[in-house]
């Protein structure tokens, strides 16, 4: 079974030398290492409760704009009866330790690691962590695209688990877990769990209109990010906007898997 790498909290010791991590940030994309996600840089979250957050990537202006991300913490007997104040924003949550109780518009769904829910924008939803362990989870949010005549997506949950990896077409080595099918046009973002075998790649630098956060839930690789290759593990995180030249190659002895967010099946806004 996979275990799903989260940050690690915590303070580095005094003498560590503090540029080791080897965070970047630049004009194109943003490396963000698990080293770096340390208490001292967690968020409190309105109404939430018994809860921290590391705040992995938010809109900016002139860099990836259409979403945020974040790996929540939640102790036991926390969580959120209202966790998302904005009723536009569609939401992916997936478990990486612990159990969720979640609450949709109604209906309680238990979330184990290697759970993963849609929330869609305007749903009622509830989070509390009823076991007796720390839950861990990654959410993902972004302001819904709706389209007239295609209605709006539903809400689910399933898990990594339970959703067959689809492998690319000329190579074992590569396969996407997709949660929503590709041709789904009520889907304006994809949240997927991208898997190497050792030695698989992406065998050409992909450049493109989507915004990435792509976080390594285990394995090593070597990851191209615009012209720079960064070795990057666990816990780490990469923050890719539009057209930033990406390639990866897997190193180690097993898989290499990261989730992967992108944008999707909607015209490009035009300025008035």
């Amino acid at each position: 079974m996979s275990r799903y790498a989260f940050p690690p909290g915590g303070l580095p010791d005094q003498r560590k030398n503090p540029a080791a991590a080897g965070a970047v940030f630049t004009t194109s994309f943003a490396f963000i290492p698990a080293d770096t996600m340390r208490d001292i840089t967690t968020s409190q979250l309105p109404h939430w409760t018994q809860t921290r957050a590391w705040i992995l990537a938010r809109p900016l202006t002139g860099f990836a704009e259409t979403f945020s991300q974040y790996a929540v913490e939640v102790a036991p007997r926390g969580g959120s009866q209202s966790p998302d104040t904005n009723p536009l924003a569609q939401s992916v949550v997936f478990v990486a330790s612990g159990e969720m109780t979640l609450s949709l518009d109604g209906v309680t769904h238990v979330l184990e690691a290697g759970g993963y829910a849609y929330i869609p924008a305007g749903h009622i939803w509830t989070v509390r962590n009823k076991g007796s362990d720390v839950l861990q989870f990654h959410w993902l949010r972004k302001r819904y695209q709706p389209v007239a005549g295609i209605a709006a997506p539903a809400p689910f949950v399933t898990s990594d688990q339970t959703t067959a990896p689809n492998p690319m077409s000329n190579t074992d080595l590569w396969a996407t877990t997709r949660f929503v099918e590709p041709d789904d046009l009520r889907h304006d973002m994809h949240v997927n769990i991208v898997t190497f075998q050792p030695g698989g790649r992406i065998p050409f630098a992909e450049t493109h209109v989507m915004e990435h956060g792509l976080y390594v839930l285990e394995g090593t690789a070597r990851y191209l990010l615009n012209d720079q290759w960064v070795g990057v593990g666990p816990g780490d995180f990469m923050w890719l906007r539009a057209f930033c030249p990406q390639a990866c190659i897997a190193t180690g002895d097993g898989p290499f898997r990261y989730l992967l967010y992108k944008d999707v099946n909607r015209h490009a806004e035009l300025a008035l």
